[in-house]
């Protein structure tokens, strides 16, 4: 009797690992925009990322002068594209957009960690995260062209 609960004790253990991995395949067949929740996800991401703006005494002052709802609409669309979402990204180049802001990497740290605690707070897995922030962060050359030094 003991040998054949052992046998179907492993037998359960197999298929729930069985079951374990083709998870994990699945959602590495999602594509980064599915796995940040699709549209809803990224307007959420970009909600929260807009309440730590406004908690943040280092990056409220560069959003003084933001459209927000255009801040919103542009941020979701570009966060959508790069993700390989069904988007295009219709507003500014990031030249354009962060010149004379006279950031400084206080600045681009603030704003890193802001959005890693939007993700957070819409429970985007950490996996999915960090391929968002790559991606993100193939722009820093353009978005930190006019660096300043710290004040």
């Amino acid at each position: 009797m003991n040998s054949v609960r052992t046998s179907i004790t492993w037998l359960l253990l197999v298929f729930m690992l069985a079951s374990c991995s083709h998870l994990t395949e699945q959602s590495r067949e999602q594509s980064l925009y599915q796995r940040l929740g699709g549209a809803p996800g990224i307007a959420t991401i970009v909600d929260n990322f807009l309440y730590q703006i406004g908690e943040s005494d280092v990056l409220r002052p560069l959003f003084v002068h933001t459209d927000i709802e255009r801040f919103h609409e542009k941020l979701s669309e570009q966060l959508c594209e790069i993700s390989g979402g069904p988007c295009r990204y219709s507003g500014d180049e990031m030249t354009e957009v962060h010149a004379g802001l006279a950031m400084n990497n206080r600045h681009f740290d603030a704003v890193v960690n802001a959005f890693i605690s939007a993700m957070e707070q819409a429970d985007v897995e950490v996996s999915a995260q960090n391929a968002l922030l790559e991606k993100l962060a193939a722009m820093h050359a353009d978005v930190m062209r006019d660096v300043v030094a710290p004040s």
